[in-house]
């Protein structure tokens, strides 16, 4: 069984077609996804669609490139992650690669999810982009190592990458890693160790080779597996595996499906 640790099945490419899609993800061998909310007003309509769904969990939280947004408090946080769907906090972080400073309300920002994220205990799903060094300041500030979590869609050096692992983070890899260009990256996700690693697709974004450009979903999860398993000489059943018991292990609060 694959798991997906990040996609956003309530954007409006998926959101219509939730049934066809837990179709595929059945008939790949993917058992789970995590549905992860990118703004406050949304997280009511992501706990509506996932709570019917063995297969679906969610997350709380504000992603740090919307700016015009209702900002959360750290009550609000903690009191949305009282769902038992709820198994992360996020995706939060630091994104400078759009405008320019001040970026004082994107750190505020990440500042309070962290707090929220120690304060119920569930683990962060942190995006970080031509912001790294400042994301990791911050990180070390606040404490995140406590309920540590994931470096979601990573991107960054190998650097980064074991400074993130020093902070009691796993490294997922999204579609990009299949790219030919990703060159970077997949000696990255030949080293990061399996036990410190997660899958995911980003979905509806960032679809792996063979389906690049075109929609993306949960199911094609496996491909990003594949292609590890490729860089690294492994069977994929092992990704597979590995990646699979660290999702669970990090997402404590979830659990396999019944009929899994």
């Amino acid at each position: 069984m694959f798991v997906d640790s990040h996609c956003h099945l309530d954007f409006p490419e998926l959101a219509d077609d939730l049934p066809n899609i837990l179709s595929s993800m059945a008939d790949n061998r993917v058992g789970h996804a995590l549905v992860v909310a990118v703004s406050k007003p949304e997280w009511g309509r992501i706990l509506e669609m996932v709570a019917p769904h063995d297969a679906l969990y969610a997350s709380v939280g504000v992603h740090p490139d919307y700016k015009d947004t209702p900002e959360p408090t750290v009550e609000e946080l903690v009191q949305a992650a009282q769902s038992p769907k709820v198994i992360a906090i996020g995706e939060t972080g630091l994104d400078y690669y759009r405008g320019s400073e001040p970026f004082d309300w994107q750190r505020e920002r990440f500042r309070v999810h962290i707090r929220a994220s120690r304060e119920c205990g569930l683990p962060l799903i942190i995006h970080t982009r031509s912001a790294a060094e400042d994301t990791l300041r911050i990180m070390e500030e606040e404490g995140a190592h406590e309920p540590g979590g994931v470096m979601h869609c990573f991107t960054e050096s190998w650097e980064v990458a074991e400074r993130a692992m020093e902070l009691n983070f796993y490294i997922s890899f999204s579609g990009i890693v299949t790219f030919r260009n990703a060159v970077e990256l997949q000696e990255i996700a030949r080293r990061v160790p399996l036990d410190r690693m997660l899958i995911e697709t980003d979905a509806p974004y960032l679809a792996p080779v063979p389906y690049r450009g075109k929609r993306n979903d949960p199911s094609k999860v496996r491909h990003v597996a594949e292609k590890i398993a490729d860089l690294r000489g492994i069977p994929v059943a092992e990704v597979e595996e590995r990646t699979t018991a660290n999702f669970f292990e990090l997402f404590s609060k979830a659990e396999p499906a019944p009929s899994l």
